[in-house]
């Protein structure tokens, strides 16, 4: 009788990191319900409430970054660094550990060489265009390593799109759009716009909206504006102009709105083009430039604009976005482009190749 598959998902810090990995750890559970999955994070990052809310284990770690320069970090990062993959080490064995699967984030280096010294399978997944330092280490011995977008410089890399939640992934915008709508409180009839910048929100989105907000409103348009957690101050809700903090579920969001105007993170634009949402991205203009890298496939295919943020105003809204949303045609053309990019089986493909993985151990 073949064991139930022992499952190590390592990843965190960010909705970038945690996100996929929960998406993955269901459909694990899903295809081979007798698996047994471990999650490995830190004590401070989103998985540590996302994690145990989602009824999975999680095993915390103590976060160890790599030193930048050399100061007094540096000279105690080797102890640091040694200490946490014996804990890691040990801990899989504990646990009779069969695959690794790694997110990237801090917790994935010490993940990523444990695998190796114990001989335990390691499979990767990188959500960005422009791969981070701890997928870069993993995927020089990694059994498979999957993307959620083309061109990447990680070695024997293959796409499969980004792992999400199936609510999203198996969206159908057109049959839950009038409920969607309802429940938002949205006219079930007038075009609307999305604006989020995120769970932590986008302080220039919300300004320069806010600003030309009654213009979209005069020309017969609707807002629904996610400003972020604390972030409503100076935004004024009326009549048109729907203001959260937070929707915590994104299908309604996608589902009741015609365009959406929010960052590039690879998550938001994978779910996107998932749903086949229209867009208009405004790249993250801090980081190293993987938030603009994310959008340039689908807006070369068609399904995104891009402003840069230093050029997203008031005028720019006016201008550029209020036709857009105005424009069924062009919003119906760009919805079929953006659909084509986008892959909604990633977390079912990636749990096939865990599972797998893991019966071979």
């Amino acid at each position: 009788m073949t064991r139930a598959p022992r499952v190590l998902l390592a990843g965190g810090g960010s909705a970038g990191h945690v996100s996929p990995l929960l998406a993955t750890a269901a459909q694990i559970a899903e295809q081979s319900p007798e698996a047994e999955i471990l999650v490995l994070g830190t004590a401070d990052g989103l998985e540590a409430d996302l994690v145990p809310a989602a009824g999975l284990e999680l095993a915390t770690i103590e976060k160890v970054p790599f030193p930048r320069r050399p100061n007094g970090a540096a000279l105690r990062f080797p102890g640091r660094f040694s200490g946490t993959l014996r804990r890691v080490r040990a801990l899989m064995e504990e646990r009779g550990t069969d695959v690794v699967v790694g997110f990237g984030g801090y917790v994935c280096p010490p993940a990523y060489l444990a695998a190796a010294r114990s001989r335990v399978p390691l499979v990767v997944h990188e959500a960005n265009r422009r791969p981070g330092l701890a997928n870069r280490l993993g995927a020089r011995r990694a059994a498979a390593v999957l993307t959620a977008f083309p061109g990447s410089t990680l070695p024997g890399a293959r796409r499969i799109g980004m792992p999400m939640r199936e609510g999203i992934a198996h969206l159908d915008r057109a049959a839950h759009r009038a409920g969607a709508r309802e429940r938002l409180g949205l006219d079930p009839e007038r075009p609307a716009l999305l604006v989020t910048g995120g769970s932590l929100g986008a302080q220039r989105l919300n300004e320069q909206v806010s600003a030309a907000a009654q213009d979209v409103l005069d020309a017969g348009g609707q807002i629904l504006h996610v400003t972020g957690r604390g972030k409503t101050a100076g935004v004024q809700e009326r009549p048109g102009y729907r203001v959260l903090e937070y929707v915590s579920a994104m299908e309604d969001a996608y589902a009741a709105v015609d365009l959406a105007l929010t960052r590039s993170g690879a998550g938001t634009v994978s779910e996107l083009t998932a749903v086949g949402l229209p867009s208009v991205l405004v790249p993250l203009p801090i980081g190293n430039g993987e938030q603009a890298l994310n959008g340039e496939d689908v807006v070369a295919a068609g399904g995104a604009l891009m402003v840069p943020d230093a050029q997203l105003d008031a005028a720019y809204l006016r201008e550029q976005v209020l036709p857009l949303l105005l424009d069924r045609e062009r919003l119906s053309r760009m919805a079929d482009a953006a659909r084509g990019f986008g892959i909604t089986d990633a977390a079912e493909v990636l749990a096939e190749i865990v599972i797998s993985a893991a019966r071979r151990a």
